[in-house]
């Protein structure tokens, strides 16, 4: 049991790692420039890999911490999936109906209190609603979202598998 747990999270935190090198090298190598909202959805998946690198890395099992791990994972899976859903919300809108480009996140974190900058992200500009990017007819936050849930559900049933097997 311990073992289906170190290699399910150990996966899902590798998958969160796939996703983050992926996004560099659409940014590196494509060329692609990722928007705030993009960058809001690499933080969020950053901080969900690290949280399944901590459950696999955390070797003292009971009920207590499965469910602390899951509650986590679900607490901390459910940032980038809100503001992956969010960007895909914006990106469905009508041309013209998106508020215009606005400054990008460096300068806004330079300038403005973080709460701030959330916020004016979190709203979205004109740089969120341009699709540069699809893949069987979804954009790339179309698929951050997918992947979210994905590892959502997976990283509640590594953590949560264990108690139907009957363990103490």
């Amino acid at each position: 049991m311990v073992a289906r747990r170190l290699w399910g999270n150990a996966a899902g935190a590798a998958a969160c790692a796939g996703l983050l090198g992926y996004a560099i090298y659409a940014e590196r190598v494509l060329g692609f420039e990722p928007c705030p909202l993009c960058m809001f959805q690499r933080a969020g998946v950053l901080a969900l890999g690290i949280v399944f690198l901590l459950a696999a890395l955390h070797f003292r099992r009971s009920r207590r911490a499965d469910a602390v791990h899951a509650g986590l994972l679900l607490l901390v899976a459910a940032f980038p999936a809100y503001v992956a859903g969010r960007h895909v919300w914006i990106q469905s809108q009508p041309a013209g109906s998106v508020p215009s480009c606005g400054a990008s996140l460096d300068f806004m974190l330079d300038v403005f209190p973080l709460m701030t900058v959330v916020r004016k992200v979190l709203t979205g500009g004109g740089e969120c609603a341009k699709i540069d990017w699809s893949l069987l007819g979804l954009s790339m936050p179309a698929w951050v979202l997918l992947a979210v849930l994905a590892l959502a559900g997976w990283g509640l049933w590594v953590s949560l598998s264990a108690r139907s097997a009957g363990r103490a």
